[in-house]
């Protein structure tokens, strides 16, 4: 992932963020603010590390997986949504309603 992905959705990472530096205070995330320098300096402080040695820690942390909480967001929706388009024949709108294809919602048949 990249940083503006972490920046974008900085509460949604609260929980990984705690979760990889258990040392680390909610207080101080909220901040931090999603300001990519700051929390550089808050994590080589909280390890006693030097910056740039802070820094790569973060940087493999973001080789990671998006927490779910971003992955659900309405924003990331959109954009898969968007990017689905190019798996569509010619002419349908990936907006399309897809009935046809089923309603989750739909009380089922019964059979009466």
């Amino acid at each position: 992932m990249k940083w503006h992905h972490v920046q974008q959705n900085w509460p949604a990472f609260f929980e990984a963020i705690l979760d990889k530096w258990r040392e680390a205070d909610e207080t101080d995330l909220e901040e931090i603010d999603g300001d990519q320098r700051a929390f550089v300096a808050y994590i080589a402080g909280l390890t006693e590390q030097e910056p740039a040695d802070a820094r790569e820690e973060i940087r493999e942390w973001l080789a990671g997986e998006l927490p779910s909480d971003v992955v659900m967001d309405p924003r990331h929706d959109d954009h898969s949504i968007r990017l689905s388009s190019k798996f569509l024949p010619e002419g349908e709108d990936e907006y399309d309603d897809d009935a046809r294809f089923g309603d989750d919602d739909a009380v089922p048949d019964d059979g009466d």
